[in-house]
């Protein structure tokens, strides 16, 4: 196991933002900048033992600075969609930028995605890692409550990166952390061709601003339906409300059995590479998004990335829970710990 780390460029403000390379005995590298906690590259091998990278990115801070598509980056203090960029805790309204239309997006004009965080690195028992830690302070992009945050990745030597996650506070609050990498498992071209395999029977409609309706769908039928591995493309342009709504796949997909232990919640297989991706969490939901708004943005070594260029499956609990009782509660109040556990698992077949 190793960990480099080395000089990815300065703030305008002068602070200065590192790079750090997460290696194991295997040949998979991780590396994560600590500007918005982002992972930059993962290098894993193929069948045929050639090593590629196979998340979206940049090559430069610059990229990241303005960057608008999340590009593996930790997302919070809310990830997902907040209607009309408001909520209500404990008899307390509280008032969100609205950066997605009439919506409140994955923590605002300046979420988690956009600050430095203070880094650690380290050699544990369980592999390389990285510790990230950051204090959001009461009222920053309009949440209560100091909130401390510590997010660690670990790269296994059976090639997994584990992301964990935790988080205290001094005012109750709401919480929803998840990890926004974009994965190409070919490495290039589009992911069309990737095959999924969700293990969820439920989802959750959307509305044409992708807000949830309530409704919690069966995906028996319908275009959603990811029960067995089954090719993105294979019905993404199908005539279908949810996919019509969303210009593809961005739903929240329940976790079967979810208990809060860590469970497989989804397959991924990319046919020519051989490559495999398995993603095991403790959140109750996994949001498949197939890349829709991708529209030509200039990407790592003068790649352009296009609609379907990569998908990201995101770990975390409900979009818009603050104001739906009925889903699983995102409330953190003082004296509790927020904890979340991602695992991505890469190998080949």
């Amino acid at each position: 196991m190793d960990i480099e780390k080395i000089p990815f460029g300065t703030l305008p403000d002068g602070i200065p933002v590192f790079l750090f390379t997460l290696k194991n005995i295997a040949g998979v590298e991780v590396c994560i900048t600590n500007y918005g906690g982002a992972i930059v590259s993962i290098l894993t091998p193929d069948r045929q033992g050639m090593s590629g990278d196979v998340v979206l990115g940049y090559d430069t801070l610059d990229g990241y600075l303005n960057d608008t598509s999340y590009f593996g980056s930790i997302i919070g203090r809310y990830a997902n969609r907040i209607a009309q960029g408001r909520f209500t805790l404990q008899g307390i309204p509280y008032i969100l930028a609205k950066n997605n239309g009439e919506n409140h997006l994955h923590g605002g004009l300046k979420g988690f995605h956009k600050v430095v965080w203070e880094a650690h690195a380290r050699l544990s028992e369980d592999g390389a890692a990285l510790d990230l830690t950051y204090l959001s302070k009461d009222g920053e992009e309009g949440y209560p409550g100091n909130l401390r945050v510590k997010v660690i990745y670990t790269l296994s030597r059976n090639d997994a990166l584990k992301i964990e996650y935790h988080a205290e506070t001094d005012r109750p609050t709401i919480i929803n952390l998840t990890n926004h990498a974009y994965f190409n498992l070919a490495g290039s071209k589009d992911i069309l061709g990737h095959e999924i395999c969700l293990h969820a029977d439920v989802f959750l409609p959307v509305d044409d601003t992708l807000i949830p309706t309530g409704e919690m769908r069966l995906v028996q039928g319908t275009p959603m339906d990811f029960t067995h591995p089954t090719p993105v493309g294979a019905r993404i342009g199908e005539f279908y409300d949810q996919l019509i709504c969303a210009g593809g796949y961005d739903h929240t997909w329940m976790a079967k059995g979810h208990d809060g232990s860590l469970k497989l919640a989804a397959q991924v297989y990319e046919p020519i590479s051989g490559r495999v991706l398995e993603v095991s969490t403790t959140e109750p939901g996994i949001q498949f998004y197939s890349g829709n708004f991708l529209d030509g943005i200039a990407g790592k070594k003068g790649r352009i990335y296009k609609k379907c260029s990569g998908l990201c499956l995101e770990a975390q609990h409900f979009p818009d829970s603050p104001n739906r009782p009925e889903f699983p509660s995102t409330t953190l109040s003082p004296g509790q710990t927020y904890t979340q556990t991602t695992r991505y698992r890469f190998s080949v077949r």
